[in-house]
Formats: C-alpha cells, structure tokens, sequence
C-alpha cells in the first residue's frame, strides 16, 4: 500500500518541497522545483496525497484560489524515511555534491534531530505555526552552507 502512495517520483519531490523547502501553494511548488515538474502532474500529486490522507488543503480566505497544503501527521512521520532514502541514495547512485551533503546532515542528526524535526512540522503544518528562525530546519540550511563553502571548487 505505501508503494502504491509513495512509489513515484513526483509525490517524494513534493514532499520533499513541503518539507524541506516551506513551499506550501501550488505556484511555489511549481516555481521552485527543481526538477521542473509539470503543472498536471503537480496538481494530480497534490490531490492525491490530500485523498489519502498526507496533505490537508486550507484556502485561503483574502484569495479564492489561493491553497495552502500543509502536512498531516502520517507525512510528518515521514521524516526518517526521507533520511535513510537520501542516505541509500547518496552512497549508490550518482549525485551532487550538494546533494551528498544535505543526506549526510540529516542523517547523522539520527533520531533525535528527526524527532525535534518532525516536532517543528507538527507546529508549522498542523498547529498553523511558522519557522523559528533558529529551528532544525535553519540549523540544517546553516550547517549545508557551511559545509558547501568548505568543499573545494
């Protein structure tokens, strides 16, 4: 069943997006994807993920349009997984540099970053919070960019 859910490309970089990038509207899903994903498939993921349950839809009341999808607990969850799938990643298949990286950083926070992770989701997505400046994700993004500008160039 979780292959069915999760087994394409497409949902794990939304996710991915929703969680690490604070991207929460279809527009700055598609905006900043880096893989460039099709508004059709965007917008089929996203239903897909709020009809089982791991995205919630909130509209916004100033504009009609206007969607804001944020985490339910079951993708909150998620967070280890996405760990150990960047850390297989990283060691079996060719990747960046910046990629290998970001892997190795939530990896070797381990169990504990996880948990104060998902703790900061849980604020942000379910109790309609914002980012603290100094969070674990602020403290992952300064600990990337201290270990990019060390690599050689």
């Amino acid at each position: 069943m979780a292959v069915e859910v999760l087994g394409d490309r497409w949902t794990l970089v939304v996710l991915r997006d929703i969680i690490f990038g604070r991207h929460r509207r279809f527009r700055e899903l598609q905006r900043h994807s880096e893989e460039g994903i099709a508004s059709n498939v965007l917008a089929d993921r996203l239903k897909r993920m709020s009809d089982v349950g791991l995205l919630s839809r909130h509209e916004d009341p100033s504009h009609q349009q206007k969607i804001d999808y944020r985490l339910t607990e079951p993708a909150i969850q998620l967070v280890p997984v996405l760990a150990q799938l960047g850390v297989w990643g990283s060691r079996w298949l060719p990747t960046t540099a910046e990629l290998e990286v970001r892997a190795e950083l939530l990896a070797d926070g381990g169990p504990e970053l996880w948990s104060r992770f998902m703790d900061e989701l849980r604020e942000v997505h379910l109790r309609d919070g914002v980012f603290p400046d100094d969070g674990v994700l602020a403290e992952l993004t300064s600990a990337y960019q201290a270990r990019l500008s060390a690599l050689p160039d």
